[in-house]
Formats: C-alpha cells, sequence, structure tokens
C-alpha cells in the first residue's frame, strides 16, 4: 500500500470561517469502487458553508468540499469508467475536496472532456449538474416550453448564470431576481429575460407585470426565507414552487393547506445528489452539461480565485453575497 500526504481544509467545530484549517492528512490506495485524484482546482459552493456553518449538521471532524476537477492517479477494483491519468471532475458526497490529494467513490467521477479545462471543470460540476436536474428534470406540470415564464432567484449567482444561459438556449423567459443593479446587469447579460433588483424592487409586483397578472410556471429558489412568501405568489394556478437551497436562511414552517388557495400550486424541495444516486443518471446529466459548454450554449463564469490557504476569506466573500459567478480554489 503506497500513503502519500496532501493539504486539506478540515473544520473540528461548527462555526464561522475561522474554523477551517489547513492540515496535512494521509492519502491511501482507492478500495473498490474507488478512484485516487490529484487535483488541479476545487470548487466553491454555498453548501460548503452550510456545512461549516452547522445548518446541514456533519459528523465531525470533517474535511470540506463538493467538487474538483484533476487527475486520476489509481483506480480501485471494479472500475471501468476511468483510467490512471484521465482527466476528471466531480460533483459528489461525501465532502472532502478541499485539499490536493484524495480518495473518492468513482460512480459520481466523469471523465473531463480535453476541451473543458480543470478549472473550468472543477466549477461548473456541482452548479452546471443543479442547473440541468433544475431546468430538465424538475419541471411543472406539463413540462416547460419555449417562451414559457420562469423566475429564478440569484440569478448572478454561478448556479444562476448557467440558468440563464441554459434557460435562453431552451427558449424560456427567465426572470432574474439579484441583490445589486450590477448584478442584475450580468445576469441580463448572461440570458436572463428580464432582471430585477429584488433589494430596492417588489420583485412579485414585477412579476405580475412582466407577465401580464398570469405569473410564472415555477419558481427556482435558492434563496430560501427572504423570498419564499411572494414567490408562491408569483406562480400560476398549478405552479411548481422549487426550492434547492436557503441562502438567507431556512423557509419557516408552513402548513400545506396555504397552496389550494393560492392556485392548487405543487412545493418541492430538491437536491443534485438525489438526482446523481447512479452512475448512469450522473453521466447522462453531465454528458448534458459538457454538450452545453462545448457547444458554446452556456459559458462558465469564474469570477473569484482564491489559493487553499486563503479559504477562510473565500467563506466570507460567499457568506457576504461579494461574488459573482463561480469561485474555485487553485492549487
Amino acid at each position: 500500500m503506497t500513503t502519500q500526504t496532501s493539504r486539506a481544509i478540515h473544520i473540528d467545530q461548527h462555526g464561522g470561517p475561522e474554523q477551517l484549517k489547513l492540515v496535512t492528512v494521509s492519502v491511501g490506495d482507492p478500495g473498490p469502487g474507488e478512484i485516487r485524484i490529484r487535483h488541479h482546482a476545487v470548487g466553491l459552493n454555498f453548501i460548503d458553508v452550510y456545512q461549516r456553518s452547522g445548518l446541514y449538521p456533519m459528523a465531525l471532524p470533517v474535511q470540506l468540499g463538493m467538487e474538483a476537477a484533476g487527475i486520476v492517479e489509481a483506480v480501485g477494483e471494479g472500475v471501468t469508467h476511468l483510467q490512471v491519468g484521465d482527466r476528471a471532475a466531480y460533483a459528489s458526497q461525501p465532502p472532502g475536496s478541499y485539499c490536493d490529494l484524495r480518495v473518492i467513490p468513482a460512480k459520481c467521477v466523469c471523465k473531463l472532456p480535453d476541451a473543458i479545462s480543470f478549472e473550468t471543470g472543477a466549477a461548473m460540476m456541482l452548479k452546471g449538474l443543479t442547473a440541468q436536474y433544475l431546468l430538465k428534470r424538475t419541471l411543472p406540470q406539463g413540462g416547460l416550453k419555449a417562451g414559457d415564464f420562469v423566475l429564478f432567484h440569484a440569478a448572478a449567482g454561478g448556479v444562476g448564470l448557467i440558468a440563464c444561459q441554459w434557460a435562453r438556449a431552451l427558449g424560456l423567459q427567465l426572470i432574474g431576481t439579484a441583490g445589486s443593479d450590477a448584478k442584475c446587469a450580468l445576469a441580463k447579460e448572461h440570458g436572463a429575460a428580464f432582471v430585477i433588483n429584488y433589494s430596492s424592487e417588489d420583485f412579485l409586483a414585477r412579476v405580475k407585470e412582466i407577465t401580464g397578472g398570469k405569473g410564472v410556471k415555477v419558481v427556482y429558489d435558492s434563496v430560501g426565507k427572504d423570498t419564499w412568501d411572494k414567490s408562491l405568489d408569483c406562480l400560476a394556478s398549478f405552479g411548481l414552487m422549487a426550492s434547492f437551497g436557503n441562502a438567507s436562511g431556512p423557509v419557516a414552517p408552513m402548513a400545506p393547506g396555504i397552496l389550494g388557495p393560492k392556485g392548487s400550486l405543487f412545493l418541492t424541495r430538491q437536491t443534485l445528489f438525489t438526482h446523481i444516486a447512479t452512475r448512469e443518471t450522473t453521466q447522462a446529466m453531465a454528458d448534458d452539461l459538457f454538450e452545453a459548454v462545448i457547444s458554446g450554449k452556456v459559458n462558465i463564469r469564474i469570477d473569484q480565485r482564491y489559493k487553499l490557504e486563503d479559504v477562510q476569506q473565500a467563506h466570507r466573500d460567499l457568506e457576504a453575497r461579494k461574488t459573482t459567478g463561480c469561485s474555485i480554489l487553485t492549487l
């Protein structure tokens, strides 16, 4: 058995960015169904903040990070879709991508096309696969077709900018919200049909105005507490409220009975890791994402780069909503 050392970011207890500690860990050989991968770049996501803070409690200590890209160094028994030397990228459980080198289950690791750089691969997997399952797999009754209105909160974030572009390619009229005029301009530039600055405008009134009073077929909401109530009122009858995050805090408990008078609404709470639970589904979704990026329909915008040792600052910037597009750790 070979053992190597790797830098890694651990937390020993839940709390603020100061809990993120740079440590040295030992990395062994992959077991059955696993690979060892040496990272070239690591993606940052808001779920990392939830896990660090304790909003999503973790068994401690834990190594954080959900996505990365690099080179496969070793392949365990039973792994057939990857070989030593392959360029690869992933978004996967369990956490642990904040490091140089790790052993990871192979089922969610995908071969990275040569046309996509390591930095782009690291930045796009979790956010791009999230946009894919939202726009392609989390659909209102009757589905979505060209010309339909959808509301997408935090449209200038990493998932949002990908969704703006992909929605435009699908012919959807995406109404994007963001917290500043500059972020709204960014969402518009990336394909949002309409933008609303929810810090200075009533997004419910604007959505009704844009849709001629009809509302939207689906709301994609990763903001949570601050946007929840008005989002429900933005929906047309039989519309779908698709929650996939809580950047402003968790939504308060609600009675299902309110969904009837508001138009017999549908409500779902989605998570990427249900969608990528099998090797086949992961690969199919990744192939769709790779095609969208290589074809130019979706451009992965990396606006922030941090060194691994500067991860505390990266988390502060994420929580302060200072970031746009994607953020990565460089190694």
